[in-house]
């Protein structure tokens, strides 16, 4: 589940780590938080790195609070992966040079290249990483929890949203970077999902706003021009 990540990161044993087996996870997150997060100072993690100590636990989930990571000390898996995906980020901003130019294998070839631009077209939806990244999303938008993640987003969807995402509607590219989201959730993809959810909410604003113009101009165009009957002494129809 973790290989990708913890190969991109050059550690020991990507292909046999096992989140499960608690001193392998306590060492593990030694590991990561010396080489790669360095959230705390070097005096300062004295804690963490006392992994025979009954009270790690408490120092992890304290880290864990530290490092804003959105999930409970019990979901372990989604927890690590939370905690890769940080440590990916960071690693890549550290050396952005070293990673601007490279590219995945095989992406001379013209068809890679096209589906690489379109990531989604791949997209496997019964991959372990996207089902963290789901619970991640929903931790993080206070989402009621489901066993089944797809049905949980689904349910969220109103027969309107449904019906209004499935009409065709053509518009500009958008530029993400180029909108400031405001905060920072510690994770790339999920800062660029609450970008798209932001500019979601300003377009349906923007909507409201126009249906609330016609409206006034509508009762404007009644009540602007009434006829007066000077017989009554007064104004109306």
């Amino acid at each position: 589940m973790f290989r990708r990540k913890l190969s991109a990161l050059d550690y020991h044993n990507p292909a046999g780590f096992n989140c499960r087996d608690e001193t392998e996870f306590r060492n593990f997150i030694v590991w990561l938080e010396d080489q790669k997060i360095r959230h705390y100072k070097i005096e300062d993690r004295g804690n963490l790195r006392n992994i025979h100590s009954d009270d790690w636990p408490k120092a992890f989930e304290k880290y864990m609070k530290d490092v804003n990571c959105p999930f409970k000390v019990q979901e372990r898996q989604e927890t690590v992966d939370w905690l890769l995906g940080l440590a990916v980020r960071l690693e890549y901003g550290d050396n952005a040079d070293k990673y601007k130019d490279s590219t995945p294998d095989g992406s001379k070839n013209t068809d890679n290249t096209a589906k690489n631009a379109e990531p989604l077209i791949n997209l496997d939806v019964n991959n372990p990483d996207f089902k963290a990244g789901v619970m991640a999303l929903a931790n993080l938008l206070q989402i009621q929890r489901h066993d089944d993640y797809l049905v949980m987003l689904k349910e969220r969807l109103t027969q309107d949203a449904i019906a209004k995402a499935s009409q065709s509607k053509e518009g500009l590219p958008v530029a993400l970077e180029k909108h400031i989201l405001g905060f920072d959730t510690g994770d790339a993809v999920l800062n660029e999902a609450a970008q798209i959810l932001r500019l979601l909410h300003i377009e349906e604003l923007r909507e409201l706003q126009t249906k609330i113009n016609e409206a006034i101009v509508a009762v404007q165009a009644i009540i602007a021009d009434p006829k007066t009957d000077h017989r009554l002494g007064k104004v109306g129809r």
